[in-house]
Parts: C-alpha cells; sequence; structure tokens
C-alpha cells in the first residue's frame, strides 16, 4: 500500500492564489496611505494574515542620529519598545540598516552579530531573525523583521518572496508619507519669520476647540500688534522691516511653553495660541513678552539700535467664546482697544478690561 504523502505546512489562507489577492490589496492600501497610522495599520492588516512568526517588527531609520526605532510590532507590545532606540550598526537590525543587505540567522546564539539588548528589556526570547531593508532611491530607511518563524522552510520558499515585495512597496509608502508630511509642514509655516502661519492657527482651534467643548479645558488667545512699525520700515527699508519683525518672532517664542504656538498673523501682527492656558496664566506670559519686548534691542548685528512696543488683546474660552470666529473676534477687539487707549497696553477678554500698569 502507498503511503499517504503528509500535506506541507501552509497557514490557512495563505495558499498563491489568496497570497496574490492579499498583496494586491496590501500594496493598494501603501500607496494610497497618506498618513503613518494608515500605513502601519495596513501593514499589521497584512501581517497578521500571513502570520506564520512570533513577533514581526518594523523599524525606521531616524534621518538625523541614523538610529532605528521601532515603528510598530506584532507579538511583542507596543509600548515594552516605545523610546527604545537602536545605535548604527546594533545588532541584525542595525546591521542590515547599515549594508542594506538582508540578513537570514536560523539560530541567533550562533551569530556574534545578535544584541539581546531588546530580549533584556522586553523577556521576549529570540531564536531566528529574518531582516530585511526598506530602500528607496539606493537608500535604507528601515528594517523589516521577522522573529521565530514557525516553519523555516515553507517561510523561505514560499512567504519571504512575497515579504520582499512587500518590503519594497512598505519602502516606497513610507517614503511618499514623509514627503507629503514635509510638504504640509510648509504649508504651515510664515516665510519671513519661520514660525506659524494663519493655515496653521485656524486647524489647531478646529481641532482644539471640539475637544474643549467636549471634555472641558481652557484655551487662550494673544493677539499682539507692533506699535508704530510703519516708522521703522520708513527708517530702515523693507528688508530690514522684515528683519525685525523675525528677530522679534524670537523674542516672542523664546517665553512660550512646548505646548503653546507663535502665528504671524499678518503683517506686523502676531497671534499667541496657548492651549490649555487659563486667562490669568495668559496674562502673567503677556506681561512678560511685553517686559521682554520692550527692553530688547533689535538689528544690534547692523549697528542699529531699533525699539519696538506692542499692544496686546486677550480672549480666553470657554469664558469669553464658544468657537472660533467668536474667540478670535474677542481677541482681535480687545487689541483694537489697547490701541485706541495709547498703545503699549493690555485688554482683557469679552469685558475689554484694561490691565493696571500697561
Amino acid at each position: 500500500m502507498e503511503k499517504k504523502e503528509e500535506p506541507s505546512y501552509q497557514p490557512s489562507g495563505t495558499g498563491p492564489v489568496q497570497r496574490l489577492l492579499a498583496d494586491i490589496e496590501f500594496s493598494k492600501v501603501l500607496v494610497s496611505a497618506g498618513d503613518m497610522e494608515t500605513l502601519l495599520t495596513a501593514v499589521l492588516e497584512r501581517i497578521q494574515a500571513l502570520n506564520p512568526a512570533a513577533n514581526w517588527s518594523l523599524l525606521l531609520l531616524d534621518p538625523q542620529t541614523r538610529e532605528l526605532y521601532f515603528a510598530v510590532t506584532v507579538g511583542l507590545a507596543q509600548e515594552n519598545v516605545k523610546g527604545l532606540r537602536l545605535a548604527p550598526g546594533e545588532g541584525i537590525a542595525g546591521t542590515v540598516a547599515q549594508t542594506g543587505q538582508p540578513i537570514f540567522i536560523p539560530d541567533v546564539d550562533q551569530d556574534p552579530r545578535f544584541s539581546a539588548r531588546v530580549d533584556a528589556l522586553t523577556g521576549f526570547d529570540t531564536r531566528s531573525i529574518i531582516a530585511l531593508p526598506l530602500v528607496v532611491r539606493g537608500e535604507v530607511i528601515g528594517v523589516f523583521e521577522v522573529i521565530n518563524v514557525e516553519d523555516e522552510n515553507f517561510f523561505r520558499e514560499q512567504s519571504l518572496p512575497h515579504l520582499n515585495i512587500l518590503a519594497d512597496y512598505m519602502a516606497i509608502a513610507v517614503d511618499n508619507i514623509r514627503n507629503f508630511q514635509k510638504l504640509q509642514a510648509r504649508t504651515f509655516i510664515d516665510e519671513v519669520t519661520g514660525f506659524y502661519n494663519t493655515r496653521y492657527l485656524f486647524s489647531s482651534m478646529d481641532r482644539l476647540i471640539p475637544q474643549i467643548n467636549e471634555q472641558g479645558g481652557e484655551l487662550s488667545l494673544v493677539f499682539l500688534d507692533l506699535d508704530n512699525f510703519k516708522a521703522v520700515v520708513d527708517a530702515h527699508g523693507h528688508l530690514r522691516g522684515s528683519k525685525v519683525l523675525g528677530e522679534v518672532a524670537r523674542t516672542l517664542h523664546s517665553l512660550l511653553g512646548p505646548d503653546d504656538g507663535l502665528v504671524r498673523y499678518g503683517g506686523d501682527e502676531f497671534v499667541l495660541l496657548l492651549p490649555h492656558r487659563p486667562q490669568s496664566q495668559a496674562l502673567e506670559l503677556t506681561r512678560r513678552l511685553r517686559e521682554k519686548l520692550n527692553h530688547t534691542s533689535f538689528l544690534n548685528d547692523e549697528g542699529l539700535d531699533v525699539r519696538i512696543t506692542a499692544s496686546y488683546g486677550i480672549a480666553t474660552m470657554p469664558e469669553d467664546a464658544r468657537d472660533r470666529e467668536e474667540l478670535l473676534a474677542i481677541a482681535d477687539r480687545a487689541l483694537f482697544s489697547s490701541k485706541g487707549r495709547g498703545k503699549d497696553r493690555i485688554m482683557l477678554g469679552r469685558t475689554l478690561t484694561p490691565v493696571e500698569g500697561s
């Protein structure tokens, strides 16, 4: 009697047709992904569909430090590797990032390039590694790792060729998203000062205000307008006037907190976006800004001593307003009132209360 041949190992749903269809759908998602979260979600879904391994990791290369960080993991809690970075050349992933060549190690105990630092921090037991580089235009931008595959022969013969294709798609998608994010960031930057513009202001307010209305909290705006700035331009020219605006912006920014935003609203007018700051904190910050601005000399590197003052209007939600338009209008009205009272002054909110000593 002829012995019946045992079927080879093949994970459910990973036959040739299923893999092809899944690859096509996966590539569509990767190419169309507009943000990193969508991309990583697509990676997760595809990983879960294949899943003949204990751990999959997508590591991206920091362009500045050349370190690798864990962008997404499966089989390993993301919080365990959050903030963890691999130095250039560290471990198998670091080696792949440096050489641009894939590495397959069936037994990490036999390879001196393996670093056990991640295992020591997470409690994971790595036995085998398959690491593939993510390459765009000849440059490595990340590494895709598969840890402890369940059937190494099946994986190398059946899954690895498809994974190489997916790695190419992932590299292109990550590169596209990064380029898109750079372009998007530029649309939020004022060309004269290098700080934010009104597009950023409106976008941020549209994000913050619903959160405040639903969950509570506060948001303050400070409008400020430089006093008699036209006289500076008339005396020193438009180029030097633009330079003064940049120096003023850096002076203001030096006193802001990490969550605060500095926006050039137009001309010589600025807006301070102060999330989570009540009016009392906004006022205290404005007092300090006024003091520093009034005692700073500008255009010193050109042998000049230009002095600037400003007028300020403060509005806070929810006490002054409930929506974006109303908050902007009240802050602007407070600023206009400050100008009308003699400039170099601070006015508060809907009540247009003048601040003593300003």
